[in-house]
């Protein structure tokens, strides 16, 4: 069975929806983007990096995400990071496509500068002895596609694993994830690859392996909302039925992740964070979008489960 990976998402795989995730089949999960530098300098107590690098014992085997474009200062966090023993890898984001990430040449922005990137990946290297894996896209713009040269410098820099999203820096989230371009980077490298892009579904997983030859899936945007999709990918590789949930344990779902979410930061915080995820998973339900309007109002969650049982 190809091996499942709930893709790193800044503000939304924290460590409650990563634990969701694993409860319902995902196989690894990956901490939101941290900052090197930022780790490096800020206030040990701040809490911004203590909610980062939190995770639950329940969940399975995570990596810690490092964006940045200075060799040292990624160097140096992957070393600290290793040594509080949480984390079973360290992965370099050089994917982002946010403009304040790439902005800073970090993200994708490396996709632009072969050598630095693979600088990053040997410097890392020789600070760490967990495997170091490494967020990619297919590279800036249709008139500068180099994921195949660049994957194939990471691999010579010492990476071990590559998850490649099927898009360029400048299409960001939009159009279709080209299956057949991560392809070229499958056969091109010695090393696993990890495929991103457009899989919503078991049927689009079982589409994307075929055609890329994939060692495994990343899975983001169609995690939202729906984290019984790496149960559903499962069956569906394995010939077995399966069966949606009905709405009604999506709503005790979607609350149940709402009350995680108030015991790890408080109600208030917890109320703003989960807008977001109420809406994916009533997203399409008849009169949910009034109810979700609501919800932006509440100031409890006994408010919200109120609206969110009228949807029933």
């Amino acid at each position: 069975m190809p091996a499942l990976y709930l893709a790193p998402m800044a503000g939304i795989t924290d460590q409650v929806f990563r634990r969701l995730c694993f409860a319902k089949g995902c196989d690894y999960g990956t901490t939101e983007m941290v900052s090197a530098q930022g780790f490096l300098t800020a206030p040990k107590d701040r809490n911004a990096y203590r909610f980062l690098l939190a995770r639950f014992p329940e969940e399975g085997p995570l990596s810690v995400q490092l964006f940045g474009s200075e060799p040292g200062f990624l160097a140096q966090a992957a070393a600290r990071l290793t040594e509080t023993g949480v984390f079973s890898g360290i992965d370099l984001n050089m994917g982002c496509p946010a403009q304040k990430v790439v902005g800073g040449q970090s993200g994708s922005a490396l996709m632009k500068d072969t050598p630095l990137a693979a600088r990053i990946v040997e410097q890392v290297k020789k600070n760490t002895h967990l495997p170091v894996s490494v967020k990619m896209r297919l590279g800036w713009d249709d008139e500068h596609k180099n994921a195949v040269p660049f994957a194939k410098a990471l691999e010579n820099a010492g990476a071990d694993l590559l998850t490649v999203h099927g898009r360029t820096r400048a299409q960001q989230y939009a159009g279709r994830a080209d299956w057949e371009a991560i392809a070229q980077v499958k056969r091109a490298v010695s090393i696993p690859v990890i495929a991103n892009g457009d899989i919503v579904s078991g049927e689009t997983a079982r589409q994307a392996l075929s055609v890329t030859g994939c060692d495994g899936l990343a899975i983001g945007r169609g995690a939202l909302g729906n984290p019984w999709i790496f149960s559903e990918i499962k069956a569906y590789l394995s010939g077995e039925a399966y069966t949606p949930p009905p709405f009604s344990e999506v709503i005790d779902t979607a609350l149940a992740q709402a009350r995680d979410m108030a015991e790890w930061k408080g109600e208030k915080s917890a109320l703003l964070e989960m807008r977001k995820h109420f809406a994916w998973y009533t997203a399409g339900r008849r009169n949910s979008a009034l109810v979700r309007t609501k919800i932006t109002l509440a100031s409890s969650f006994d408010e919200v489960e109120a609206l969110l049982r009228t949807l029933l």
